[in-house]
């Protein structure tokens, strides 16, 4: 029997690991995974994309980012973690990331 994985358990399994890292109830984090799995399907169709994120000093930054297309600027092995959500920033043209527990909103 084949064993595939779907988006539901990439959701799930990234609920876990955000709720082990942060300590945090199951539902915060589960909201908060598919809050992730919502911002990376809206990148990968939209050309720019609105989203506010906490820094590692405790600012907010709101930025506007896309993975659509953005396979020519790839570079390197292309491994990323899971606990990373990668971008690419169109106001500073680089790729740019944040720990996936510091995502706060999304505004498209």
């Amino acid at each position: 029997m084949k064993s595939t994985t779907n988006f539901r358990s990439k959701v799930f399994k990234r609920a876990h690991e955000i709720a082990k890292r942060t300590n945090k109830g199951f539902a915060v984090s589960l909201s908060k995974a598919w809050a992730l799995y919502r911002l990376a399907k809206a990148m990968t169709k939209k050309d720019e994309v609105c989203f506010t994120y906490e820094k590692k000093d405790g600012s907010l930054r709101r930025a506007h980012g896309t993975l659509k297309d953005v396979g020519r600027f790839i570079k390197g092995t292309g491994r990323t973690s899971s606990g990373v959500f990668h971008y690419w920033d169109l106001e500073a043209v680089a790729f740019r990331c944040f720990r996936v527990e510091n995502l706060v909103a999304v505004f498209n």
